[in-house]
């Protein structure tokens, strides 16, 4: 396989990671049990999204174990987008982040299921079946806080996705490795999972009555390992146990 290939499954790895942490930080802080439970769900889903990603580096790539690769590097080797490291703030955002990341993901994962990287196309067809419960929950909540909600609920949605669209627009970069992905039968590539996820949040949009932004620059760098102020001190939460002895089992 490829070295566009590895780049491919090592950032959707660090987004799934990194992202999962941010959601499980929702336990026992939910604004309602029943959102404290789902986020918590979801949050685990991923992180074993991530780690059978991971998996896939090991066995195709000769890259460290799953551990090893989420909880053994520090920021600058991390390739998540900026998107997922940016703290959770208010549950608006977060259910937005949720929403807009889930459908791209949703894509992702369907296009990814005909891939020619066949450890890569079993688990894609795995995890898109996972996938539709978390998008119809963050669809569910989006349409439901704006279009059938108050004026102040409607308004804080409308923010929250106006400050998260240019982070979200971070998550189809890089595009240099669109055409060898393409060619290899591997992955359509990120300009057209960005086209399809565009016209996808869209119609969500529209039914809930808000303004997709326009215009708007997207937030780059964490691909090449470029991050916000928050990703070192959440890695350095995150990777706190296993730093006292990288050897141990459990």
């Amino acid at each position: 396989m490829s070295t566009a290939t590895q780049r491919l499954i090592l950032r959707m790895a660090d987004d799934e990671l990194i992202l999962a942490h941010r959601h499980s930080e929702w336990t026992g802080m939910g604004p309602l049990l029943e959102e404290d439970i789902a986020f918590s769900s979801i949050a685990q889903d991923k992180l074993g999204h991530a780690q059978a990603l991971y998996q896939i580096l090991h066995d195709q790539f000769e890259a460290p174990v799953p551990d090893a690769q989420a909880f053994g590097r520090n920021e600058a080797t991390f390739t998540c987008c900026q998107f997922v490291e940016l703290p959770n703030g208010e549950y608006d955002f977060s259910l937005v982040r949720h929403f807009l990341f889930d459908t791209a993901e949703y894509l992702r994962y369907g296009m990814l299921g005909k891939s020619t990287v066949e450890p890569l196309a079993k688990l894609a067809r795995k995890v898109h079946g996972e996938l539709k419960y978390h998008l119809y929950h963050a669809q569910t909540w989006i349409i439901q806080l704006s279009s059938q909600g108050t004026e102040e609920s409607k308004a804080r949605m409308q923010t929250a996705l106006n400050e998260a669209w240019p982070y979200a627009l971070g998550m189809f970069d890089p595009k240099d490795d669109d055409a060898a992905l393409s060619a290899d039968g591997v992955f359509p590539g990120e300009q057209a999972l960005e086209d399809a996820w565009r016209a996808s949040v869209a119609d969500i949009c529209a039914k809930a009555t808000l303004v997709v932004p326009t215009d708007t620059a997207a937030m780059l760098g964490g691909r090449k390992g470029f991050h916000t102020e928050y990703l070192q001190p959440m890695l350095d939460e995150m990777t706190e146990v296993y730093r006292i002895d990288p050897s141990a089992e459990w």
